[in-house]
């Protein structure tokens, strides 16, 4: 094992997927059902995570489609961050010990405002951010590619000269475990009540 590929939300921090649609729909004075309705139904969360749409674009369309024009940018971006919880920043020392042995990727399907929110937190407790963190950092909307997408995995893989048997990948998604795995990535599924302090002690 040379190489180890880590996702970012709940393997590295925890996340809340019900926490922005709760707090939206506080915010519209709409029903959780009824938010949760105009999500899968405009499927924008997709396009800004694959970089279709920028930051402002992604904005506009909440607000649009929350029929809500007076919402500040930044009331917007802390009801999105609502998802991110608080980084156990064990997990953090964890990875950093394993630079030594190892080379160290981050692959997420993410966007730039969660991003630079990690990073935020990541400077406020004395820790590098994601891009000093790891050797190559792959966001989703940065490569125009997504998981459990095949050819995201081949677009690491290249472009980081990785062997696949020799790489290891920790994600908390059952579908994107089973995509790596597929094309010989060692993946592993995180899971709780474990963490990935747990999946790492023998490494």
């Amino acid at each position: 094992m040379k190489n180890l590929i880590f996702d970012l939300g709940d393997v590295i921090i925890p996340i809340d997927l019900t926490a922005p649609v709760r707090n939206f729909a506080m915010l519209a004075n709409l029903p959780e059902d009824e938010v949760w309705a105009i999500w899968k139904q405009h499927d924008f969360i997709n396009r800004y995570e694959t970089g279709l749409i920028d930051d402002m674009a992604f904005r506009t369309q909440i607000r649009q489609l929350l029929k809500n024009d007076s919402w500040a940018d930044e009331v917007i971006d802390t009801a999105w961050n609502t998802v991110l919880l608080e980084l156990p920043v064990e997990r953090v020392e964890r990875i950093k010990e394993l630079k030594k042995g190892y080379r160290l990727f981050l692959l997420s399907n993410t966007s730039p405002i969660h991003i630079k929110h990690v990073n935020g937190v990541l400077t406020g407790l004395n820790q590098p951010t994601l891009e000093d963190l790891f050797e190559h950092v792959f966001y989703s909307y940065e490569v125009g590619m997504a998981k459990p997408s095949p050819d995201i995995y081949q677009h690491v893989l290249a472009e980081a000269g990785l062997v696949a048997s020799e790489t290891a990948f920790f994600d908390d998604n059952a579908a994107n475990i089973k995509a790596a795995a597929a094309l010989g990535i060692q993946a592993v599924h995180v899971q709780p009540p474990k963490t990935i302090i747990d999946y790492l002690k023998d490494i």
